[in-house]
């Protein structure tokens, strides 16, 4: 029904190091971070860089080999927006260049955004709306984060991935398993924002409504408790087994909490990838990146049936799987 057919991603040039949270928290070990969450470095946007400005970056770099006038509509997944209003997807259309006879919208995920996109996008294939879509997952989480909240800091890093996904009859028709908690929307908040222009930091204060909040344990908690139940259903609603599955990409929250999950549900080891060393946990986009990694280091093949999942902030999870 649907193949994604492109990937690209965009990183901000500014690194933060392990090193570097090491010299502000002399308390914290960079050998222990990256040993806990299995982070390195991760990128962070300057002041004046938005999600839409790292959305122009990524989704340029698809364009270069792929022709922008065959897209019928713009994805824009981000919980970091330059504006309340208008949609970010709609200045993007303008900044690509790409035809005025698409539609174009925002939504508002976190970290099962891109598996919702893709159900999204599956939508609009189906319903003959569109053909070729510009799924565009973004976001500079790190302009919520305190600068002492160091917990946060370690865990998030900015980051842009486009992707082209387009109608294949030939591709495998899959169904997705979605899920809502709203119970769980207090653990992981921001209960003030906007970026471009009403955003500003209350140093006086670690946990500021403007503020990025999460309480981990809970989160933990949540994971632990729904995904490999959503693995299971995933699997048995498409008639398929784990044997059937070449590879499972989970969202890249932290190493300790995928590799709980990876125990958890039994999946081997070589079927299960982590890749966040150098980007950190940036949401939304941290499923398409481990895909263009993946394919990059020519682990992907035709033919290999991968199974996504992507769970947080909402509560929300999604799963579905694909035919690369």
């Amino acid at each position: 029904m649907i193949r994604i057919s492109k990937i690209e991603y965009y990183l901000p040039e500014l690194v933060l190091t392990n090193m570097d949270l090491e010299k502000e928290f002399p308390e914290w070990s960079s050998a222990r971070i990256r040993e806990k969450v299995g982070i390195v470095q991760r990128h962070i946007s300057s002041e004046n860089e938005t999600v839409l400005d790292l959305a122009v970056q990524s989704s340029e770099k698809v364009f270069k080999d792929y022709d922008r006038s065959k897209i019928d509509f713009i994805l824009f997944c981000t919980q970091s927006p330059d504006y309340f209003l208008p949609t970010t997807a709609c200045i993007l259309q303008e900044k690509l260049g790409l035809r005025k006879n698409i539609g174009a919208v925002d939504f508002n995920l976190g970290c099962s955004g891109f598996v919702y996109g893709l159900a999204f996008a599956r939508g609009l294939v189906t319903a003959g709306i569109a053909s070729s879509i510009l799924l565009v997952t973004s976001e500079t989480y790190t302009k919520h984060i305190h600068p002492k909240d160091k917990g946060n800091r370690c865990l998030f890093g900015d980051a842009s991935a486009s992707v082209i996904v387009e109608k294949d009859i030939m591709a495998g028709d899959y169904r997705f398993c979605l899920g809502t908690d709203g119970s769980g929307a207090e653990n992981l908040i921001v209960k003030k924002g906007g970026f471009r222009t009403d955003f500003t930091v209350n140093p006086n204060h670690e946990f500021d409504p403007e503020n990025l909040y999460m309480n981990g344990p809970e989160i933990f908690n949540f994971t632990i408790e729904k995904i490999p139940g959503l693995i299971k259903e995933t699997l048995d609603e498409n008639k398929l087994t784990m044997d059937d599955i070449d590879y499972f990409v989970f969202h890249q929250a932290n190493s300790f909490m995928l590799n709980y999950l990876r125990r958890k549900t039994k999946i081997p080891t070589e079927k299960f990838y982590i890749d966040m060393e150098k980007t950190g946990n940036t949401v939304s986009a941290t499923i398409p990146i481990a895909l263009k990694n993946m394919f990059d280091k020519g682990m992907l093949k035709e033919g290999n049936r991968i199974l996504m999942a992507g769970f947080g902030v909402g509560y929300s999870w999604g799963a579905t799987i694909i035919d690369f």
